[in-house]
Parts: structure tokens; sequence; C-alpha cells
């Protein structure tokens, strides 16, 4: 893997389980449908694919950088990569910990609520490992 691969699709669709919504959606005309492409192509064919880290330490220091800029939506969505990429609950619970030293309470408190709620979407309890 060393990274600029260009299908971040593909790459994504692993850490998802699907493509068939990303790709519907680029191939849909709707409005701004290729910044989904250009995302998926430069952070994931591009970032994600490098060699350098493994995909648990990605995942920590991305839920840590969405934790900081208060981007809850997203933080769901890698909520559910790390626990893909092999981060328990607890790992997570940690990074949220650390967060509260770099970022703030008020962030951590939002960040919070929706890993909760992206651990109950993704059914697995506050405290499993």
């Amino acid at each position: 893997m060393s990274g600029d691969k260009g299908d971040g699709i593909e790459f994504l669709g692993g850490l998802l389980g699907e493509t068939e919504s990303l790709r519907g959606h680029i191939g849909s005309g709707d409005f701004a449908a290729m910044c989904g492409k250009w995302a998926a192509d430069f952070a994931y064919g591009t970032i994600w694919s490098r060699e350098g880290l493994d995909a648990r330490t990605r995942s920590a220091a991305v839920m840590g950088m969405l934790i900081a800029l208060r981007q809850a939506d997203e933080l769901k969505v890698h909520v559910g990569i790390a626990l893909k990429n092999g981060l328990t609950v607890k790992e997570i619970e940690e990074v949220l910990y650390l967060s509260v030293a770099y970022a703030g309470f008020p962030a951590a408190n939002t960040a919070k609520q929706a890993i909760k709620q992206a651990l109950r979407e993704f059914e697995f309890e506050e405290k499993d490992q």
C-alpha cells in the first residue's frame, strides 16, 4: 500500500462493508455528488492506503481530530470504521478521554453523545470490549 491508488471508493467500501450507496450517490447527478468521490479518492485512495500507520492507529487519530473539530456526524461513521479496524469500545473511550485534555470538555461531551449513539447503532454496548 504505497498510497495514491485513486479509487478510494473501493478502499472505503472495505472499511464500511459496501460501496453501493456511495457509487449510487456519485452517479446520481445530485448536487455536489462529485465531492464524495473526491473525498473518497483523496482520503482513502491516497491517505488511508499509505504505508506507515496501521488502520487501528489511523482510526484513533481520525477520531481524535473529529472530536476536536466537533464533527459529530462524521465521528459516528468513524466509530464504525474503528470497530471494524479492531479498536475496542474501551480504546475508543480512551481516545475520548485523551481528547478532553487537548480539545476540551465541551468538544468531548458532544463527542461522547455521538459515540454512544454510534455504539448503539452498531449494536455495541458502551462497556463491550
